[in-house]
């Protein structure tokens, strides 16, 4: 994943050291495993109801339990969601070594990574695709949560690494879909402690049980103490429940007693979660209305992706778009730049798009391997991207980011001046900041594909050449208003529609704004032809692609028109030689033919997009007359959900990062309309919330 690029680091370990770090020695015990497989096999038969089945895991180890779990669900008609809670970082290289005894696999290029026979012996034939798939994904060595789809959005897992409390209580509990099992690695026994036992109680059910492996009497109390019922693996066998039937097992395993009080102290943490963060409303689908379809307006990246999620998860929708095809707005560029957005702090700006951007990717690699069965192609290269300085402010502002954080090398990595030459296969001769899983995707193809296979999977109304002039609430739901049809109702209606984010009454006062961009097409030529990354530095340039690379781009905010403008096409080349100066390659860039393709992205202040729930600003304000400016109204804003649009939600200013961070934000949301946990955090979440610009000052008790 890193190595076949560049080495600049060692981080091959040696696998000694990571049997030290995540002991196995019960795993390697075939009786174990045996014990393993019949209890979870059980476990999810006593859950075969349940349409998605929500698990917890404290510990990674050398993963064979997480592959049991997704093995156990294979053939059972419910999707599962994992959730997996490991302190260590870990990355796919040193999975390889936990799967791949021999490390014949470390010197091959991430593409033709195999698990050898030790990996079999180990784990057996039926989970060897598991892991091979696992490994495809790439995990990376980043701190919060990474989600892995897999099968269609049938097994989805949260590999959440960092301090597990810190992990733990940031998340918040999801009513319709708490987690109702936990498993516990024996290694990780040792740093658990009732903090973190009541942070895992939250987030479950009232009859969540824990499992673990030869827990000691201290581990088993405190997990009694908050409220859990504790099991052993090692007290099952398959004798003890291969005769037995799904009732009997709940019976004995699940459906037990609880302490009241202890009960009661759950909810108290859920309560204190729900007004420490009241102001953020996350209104969801309830059970009776999962068969109605959602409406979604727009017919880009973030519409089609979000057609998509809901799709995994058996939900129909229908799409509005007003062109005759889709991606004709801000998603029609030819390339688009796709990697992180990294900051000094590494705050969650940062961790954000980090996670977005590794989601995204992964996506574009599940699409196109489903292509032959899509009929549709996604255009890419993962050649990574190359980030440089192009003038003092903006070296000084890199320098910091590369020093401030010891940044995982699979996310990005400093390069002299020498090696930046040999990445691009043309002369720079500057220094750079390299991301090694980036690279570029054409955005228009990349929406049909999704909403492609969206269509493959439940039932998506595609309504092209279809502009939607006006909406409006009424008892029954959301309708739809053209110049002569009217569509609905909708008992969830989301905006997703790029530029006419803000055309309706119900979202006009949203805090974003318009940026022309004008993105020049110049054809591949002579040594410029030899680039072989994507560089990024006062404008971005691509590698070529079906003869043309993609130059640009301009900035114009609130653009009075949308025409070809010669003045930006001369200052996008401008930017070229301001960062490269005296390149020869520069003369290779031909500008003759007035090749360029404009649109207008919707661009946020803080640079996060919107996603959630469609704020109703004159009650906020008709609100905030009666409560401002003292301590009571602070308090009055911070446990009151704000007041919003009931059914709307928001799903836009993706700015010019709308291919990192547009398919996890439809993710996030597809889970929220469906009542199922997010895979953010609670800031995070509050960052991404419509509402944020006005929240953030009644929270401190500022004037609006």
């Amino acid at each position: 994943m890193i190595t076949e690029l560049d080495k600049p680091c060692q981080i091959k370990r040696d696998y000694q050291q990571l049997i030290n770090l995540y002991p196995a020695t019960a795993h390697t015990d075939a009786h174990y495993a045996s014990k393993l497989r019949v209890y979870q096999q059980q476990i999810v038969k006593a859950n075969a109801q349940q349409k998605l089945l929500v698990l917890g895991q404290i510990g990674l180890g050398d993963g064979l339990e997480m592959l049991s779990w997704w093995h156990a669900q294979a053939n059972l008609n419910q999707r599962l969601l994992l959730k997996v809670f490991e302190p260590n970082p870990i990355n796919r290289y040193e999975l390889t070594l936990l799967w791949d005894q021999s490390r014949t696999s470390m010197a091959e290029p991430a593409s033709e990574l195999k698990l050898d026979s030790a990996f079999t012996f180990k784990f057996g034939t039926k989970l060897n695709p598991l892991a091979q798939t696992l490994l495809y994904a790439a995990p990376a060595a980043i701190i919060g949560c990474q989600r892995f789809i897999f099968d269609d959005g049938r097994i989805t897992i949260d590999l959440h690494f960092g301090d597990i409390h810190t992990q733990l209580s940031s998340f918040i509990h999801t009513p319709q879909h708490p987690i109702c099992h936990w498993l516990v690695l024996p290694h990780l026994q040792k740093l658990l402690h009732s903090q973190i036992y009541w942070q895992m109680a939250k987030l479950s059910n009232d009859n969540t049980k824990i499992a673990g492996v030869e827990l000691t009497e201290t581990t088993r109390n405190s997990m009694k103490t908050c409220g859990f019922a504790v099991n052993d693996i090692n007290d099952y066998s398959s004798s003890d429940y291969s005769n037995r039937d799904d009732i009997s097992f709940a019976e004995k395993s699940i459906n037990h007693q609880r302490d009241a009080v202890l009960l009661h102290e759950r909810h108290v943490l859920r309560q204190q979660d729900a007004q420490a963060y009241g102001f953020n409303p996350t209104q969801g689908v309830s059970p009776s209305d999962i068969t109605s379809p959602i409406a979604i307006i727009g017919g880009g990246l973030a519409s089609a992706h979000l057609a998509l999620s809901l799709a995994e998860r058996g939900q129909g929708t229908q799409l509005f778009c007003k062109d005759i095809q889709l991606g004709q707005g801000a998603s029609g560029n030819r390339q688009g730049a796709i990697y992180p957005l990294l900051t000094p702090e590494n705050d969650e700006l940062s961790v954000f798009f980090q996670q977005a951007f590794l989601f995204s990717r992964r996506r574009v690699q599940a699409l196109t391997a489903a292509s032959a069965e899509n009929q549709t192609s996604i255009s890419h290269d993962f050649c990574g991207v190359l980030q440089t300085a192009h003038d003092e402010r903006s070296q000084l502002r890199l320098n910091k980011i590369i020093k401030s954080q010891d940044w995982p090398p699979e996310i990005a990595y400093a390069v002299n001046a020498n090696k930046a030459n040999a990445i691009a296969k043309i002369n720079l001769d500057k220094p750079g900041f390299f991301y090694p899983l980036g690279g570029w995707v054409c955005p228009f193809e990349y929406a049909e594909a999704a909403i492609q296979k969206a269509m493959q999977l439940t039932e998506v109304k595609l309504n092209l050449n279809t502009d939607i002039l006006n909406i409006e609430r009424q008892t029954d739901g959301w309708y739809l208003l053209t110049d002569n049809h009217r569509f609905g109702p909708f008992a969830q209606l989301v905006l997703a529609n790029g530029a006419e984010l803000t055309q309706f009454d119900a979202s006009n006062q949203l805090q974003i704004s318009p940026f022309r961009g004008q993105v020049s097409h110049v054809p591949a030529q002579f040594e410029l032809s030899q680039l072989a990354t994507v560089l990024c530095a006062n404008g971005y340039l691509t590698p070529s692609h079906e003869g043309l690379h993609c130059l640009g781009a301009s900035y114009v905010k609130d653009p009075a028109h949308l025409d070809f403008c010669p003045q930006e096409q001369q200052d996008n080349l401008a930017k070229m030689h301001e960062s490269y100066p005296n390149q020869s390659w520069l003369e290779n860039i031909d500008m003759s033919d007035n090749n360029a393709r404009i649109g207008v992205r919707m661009v946020t202040r803080d640079h996060f997009p919107m996603m959630g729930c469609a704020p109703d600003v004159a009650k906020i304000f008709n609100d905030y007359l009666q409560h401002q400016l003292t301590k009571e109204s602070r308090h009055y804003w911070q446990i009151t959900p704000a007041p919003v649009h009931q059914g709307l939600y928001i799903l836009g200013g993706l700015g010019s990062r709308g291919l990192s961070s547009g398919p996890l934000a439809a993710e996030c949301l597809a889970a929220q309309l469906c009542g199922e946990p997010i895979p953010l955090d609670k800031e995070t979440l509050c960052k991404l919330n419509p509402n944020r610009m006005w929240l953030r000052k009644l929270l401190k008790g500022k004037a609006l």
